[in-house]
């Protein structure tokens, strides 16, 4: 069978012909297999007809990159797009969105969203995630019953599990198509400083040699550290044959020093129409971009094809270098591994850092799902034979059992990661009957997952006892009365986090006694995350801040708000953009990457947006529509998609 230009594999058969009987999918297949073929033969079928697709996605940058290419496969005017920070044509044919905002609308039965045929679920694993997992798991029990799903996913060891539970709650067909082979195969090496690129055996059996364990001493006697492995050595072994490279660390930092260091070997001939490129794109742009460290170390790097990638560069810079890697202008590419998810940019080699990160709460070894989403991309269809995966080792801390568990094969199954948030406790009450409610609670996957075919048996009180816990305590606070909401329990429904505390502010006589600049203090303290090492420059504690400090000590709620605690630092970024200070100008004040400053800026504005929506009070709305005309004067000329 041939769809477009391309004959499809037997998995992708089995998809589509399950889609054309109406069916849901779930498609369990390996990193850069062609998923995405399944997921454009939805929007072809449905195309012609009245029928809306949403397209959904983990990360912004997926649903930014999934949006450019829509447009240019089916004309902007069908094409919509909404991040939260960004809503383009949002009635549009195909609707493309970050997960978390298709999760709030079905949960609140948005009228925005209407005549849905299809949910596409790309990186449906992203279910595992402990902080947003919950997400995905509400996205398909509130989903009307007319919709169906395409989930697709990276390998998932359970995933006709995971499809039966979607049959079993929503109560039609779920075909589950599975592929364990890969078109292009991979090879997993590791390299050692000493071995240079060997197998993890070799590197085993070096590492029990007797005189190992003996104290390295330098020429004076003194005690010399183990040598880590260095990434110069190894891109020279693995030499230009078997680039462009995907050179993963965990570290946004450490991707910039690197590609530095590698530049300064000068060991790629240079070619000045890639830095053309980018000084042509850069026309466009606010002239302060250019003068920024990290467009100067690109320019510096970008000659030789050497780049770097990560959430902490603005759009346009990030954008730059995707457009050169997916023309096959980049040799190595230092990258987060965010650049792992979605984005069809598959190299010849990939190559790990390290293969333990830093999750926000301590360091720990990657997991086998992670290893093999950033492996999958070594080996491009059509080109290699093989993909090459090169992971770094350092031996002192080298786990053999650990890494080889890694490695070998991807065994981490889905669990669910259920959990009732004060949002969706709110709209349970505002939407359904206390019966539907009990019924609604058991169709998680968790239940599922604990019950199987009987999750309609999970005892009421252990299914219950979060939901009236939740339930009580918005009573306490005037959300709840009876079985109905009051009217600042309506507002807060329509608000997606810390929903209490924005209530108490905007739902409440509290909006009465701040000004705009004020408002945005609070709504930046909350969207802020603080993170060691944030350094302050400078922070504005004049007479409307210490006002500010003084009404919420007086607030019995929102005294208890410890994002308020250290609420001089956010005076930062808020005090220069209300006094007409641009973005650039911000910048400096902190130690801040101007990708996290932007994504700051863009959380502000979604929590305004959301607060718009919520409230009905005219002197309300004057507000926020005075504190988004602020935060996007700042952002003027900076483009977020």
């Amino acid at each position: 069978m041939k769809f477009k230009t391309f004959t499809l594999d037997p998995f992708q058969e089995e998809a589509i012909q399950a889609i054309e009987e109406n069916n849901s999918v779930m498609v369990s297949a390996p990193t850069g297999s062609g998923k995405t073929l399944i997921a454009d033969f939805i929007i072809e079928k449905h195309k012609d007809d009245n029928k809306r697709i949403v397209y959904t996605a983990p990360i912004k940058a997926l649903s930014n990159q999934k949006y450019k290419d829509f447009c240019k496969e089916y004309g902007e005017s069908k094409i919509g797009l909404m991040t939260g920070d960004i809503v383009i044509n949002p009635q549009a044919k195909i609707l493309i969105m970050t997960t978390e905002i298709y999760r709030n609308m079905v949960v609140s039965q948005d009228s925005d969203i209407g005549d849905i045929a299809y949910v596409i679920f790309d990186e449906i694993h992203y279910i595992n995630d402990i902080e947003r997992g919950y997400v995905w798991e509400e996205s398909i029990i509130y989903s009307p019953a007319s919709v169906r799903f395409l989930c697709l996913s990276a390998t998932i060891p359970n995933a006709t599990e995971f499809a039966s539970w979607i049959q079993a709650i929503k109560k039609h067909q779920v075909k589950t198509v599975i592929s364990t082979k890969r078109n292009v195969p991979l090879e997993h090496l590791f390299y050692d400083e000493e071995l240079g690129i060997t197998t993890l055996e070799k590197i085993r059996e070096a590492r029990s040699i007797p005189k190992y364990h003996h104290v390295i001493r330098g020429k004076k006697g003194q005690r010399v550290k183990e040598p880590e492995p260095n990434h110069l050595n190894l891109i020279k072994e693995i030499g230009t044959e078997n680039l462009p490279a995907l050179f993963f660390s965990f570290s946004r930092r450490d991707c910039q020093v690197k590609a530095k260091e590698l530049a300064k070997l000068n060991s790629f001939s240079r070619d000045p129409e890639l830095l053309q490129y980018m000084n042509t794109k850069l026309q466009e742009v606010p002239s302060e971009i250019n003068r920024l460290s990290s467009t100067n170390l690109l320019k510096e790097t970008l000659s030789q094809g050497i780049a770097f990638h990560h959430a902490g560069l603005l759009p346009v810079i990030k954008s730059i270098v995707e457009d050169l890697f997916g023309m096959g202008k980049i040799r190595v590419l230092y990258t987060t591994e965010t650049f792992a998810v979605g984005i069809n940019m598959p190299a010849k080699t990939v190559i790990f850092n390290s293969l333990r990160k830093y999750d926000g709460y301590n360091f720990r070894y990657l997991n086998s799902k992670e290893y093999f989403q950033i492996a999958g991309r070594a080996g491009r269809r059509g080109i290699d034979i093989k993909g090459t995966v090169v992971s770094m080792i350092y031996r002192p801390t080298f786990n053999y059992n650990e890494v080889q568990k890694i490695t070998s094969k991807d065994v981490e199954p889905i669990k669910s990661q259920f959990k009732l948030s004060i949002n969706t406790v709110l709209n349970l009450i505002n939407l359904h009957l206390p019966a539907e409610i009990e019924r609604i609670l058991r169709m998680s996957f968790y239940s599922y997952q604990q019950f199987g075919e009987n999750y309609a048996k999970v005892p009421t009180k252990v299914l219950l006892y979060r939901y009236n816990s939740v339930v009580k305590m918005l009573g306490k606070y005037g959300y709840v009365e009876g079985e109905s909401l009051t009217v600042k329990g309506h507002f807060a429904s329509k608000i997606f986090a810390d929903e209490i505390t924005i209530g108490e502010i905007f739902a409440t006589d509290f909006i009465e006694k701040i000004d705009e600049y004020q408002i945005l203090l609070l709504v930046c303290a909350l969207a802020y995350e603080s993170r060691v090492g944030h350094e302050f420059k400078q922070v504005f504690k004049d007479e409307k801040f210490q006002e500010l400090v003084q009404l919420i000590r007086a607030n019995p709620y929102l005294s208890k708000e410890k994002k308020f605690e250290e609420m001089q630092f956010v005076t930062t970024f808020v005090y220069p953009i209300h006094n007409g200070k641009t973005f650039f100008e911000v910048l400096k004040l902190s130690n801040l990457l101007e990708g996290d400053l932007i994504r700051l800026y863009s959380q502000i504005n979604d929590r305004l947006g959301q607060i718009r929506k919520a409230s009905t009070d005219y002197k309300v709305l004057n507000k926020i529509g005075n504190c988004r005309r602020i935060v996007d004067q700042a952002l003027e000329g900076i483009y977020l998609v």
